[in-house]
């Protein structure tokens, strides 16, 4: 009987830190998919401000304006877009499907407070651009008792 010895090392060990789906997921990520609902940042949005206003900057290709529902409650921003479905075709086999369509719905915190009855919206060219005029922010005053 002969003896061979092992070379290879012991098999990597699991943790429980370690989450098993993240590199399938990492892996239709680099296909262009995503695994489950579709990830909203298939939408690529820049936020930014100047002095006065707050400004949001939405990739929405093949979107229409009356295809969005935007809405402030505070400040939260909640924009929603309907992007039309693919018609069923038997004869279409997909390789690759990474054009987002169906529903899409993007909530954002604001960096501060925007005067609501004055936000602006316009879509050109696949961008849609808010316009956010920023309001002071309430001041904490304080209130002096008087002794009856």
């Amino acid at each position: 009987m002969t003896l061979v010895r092992n070379t290879r090392s012991a098999p990597a060990r699991w943790t429980l830190g370690d989450d098993p789906f993240s590199a399938i997921d990492r892996l239709f990520q680099d296909l262009g998919g995503s695994v489950g609902n579709r990830d909203d940042a298939n939408y690529p949005m820049d936020l930014f401000e100047n002095d006065d206003e707050l400004v949001i900057e939405l990739a929405v290709p093949g979107v229409r304006a009356d295809d969005l529902d935007i809405s402030v409650e505070g400040r939260q921003l909640t924009i929603r877009a309907s992007l039309p479905a693919i018609p069923e075709d038997e004869q279409r086999r997909y390789w690759l499907q990474a054009i987002p369509r169906g529903a899409l719905t993007r909530t954002v915190r604001l960096p501060a407070n925007v005067d609501v009855d004055g936000v602006q919206a316009s879509v050109h060219d696949g961008m849609l651009t808010l316009r956010m005029a920023k309001v002071a922010e309430a001041k904490v005053r304080k209130i002096e008792i008087k002794n009856s």
